[in-house]
């Protein structure tokens, strides 16, 4: 292997290692049911604004 080809490898690395640092460190968590899609309200009839529990 000659400096050439292992100063690419070297490089390649780096990039790689970074990439996965930024992957790890810039992820943000998600919060289930935030925006109401956990659970289906029911928006008309006798159940109105209640949360529908079984899926028809």
């Amino acid at each position: 292997m000659n400096t050439f080809e292992f100063k690419n490898l070297v490089k390649n690395l780096k990039n790689s290692l970074k990439e996965k640092s930024f992957f790890r460190n810039l992820r943000k968590e998600v919060n289930t049911g935030a925006n109401g899609t956990q659970d289906y309200v029911l928006k008309k009839g006798i159940n109105k604004d209640s949360i529908a529990t079984t899926k028809q």
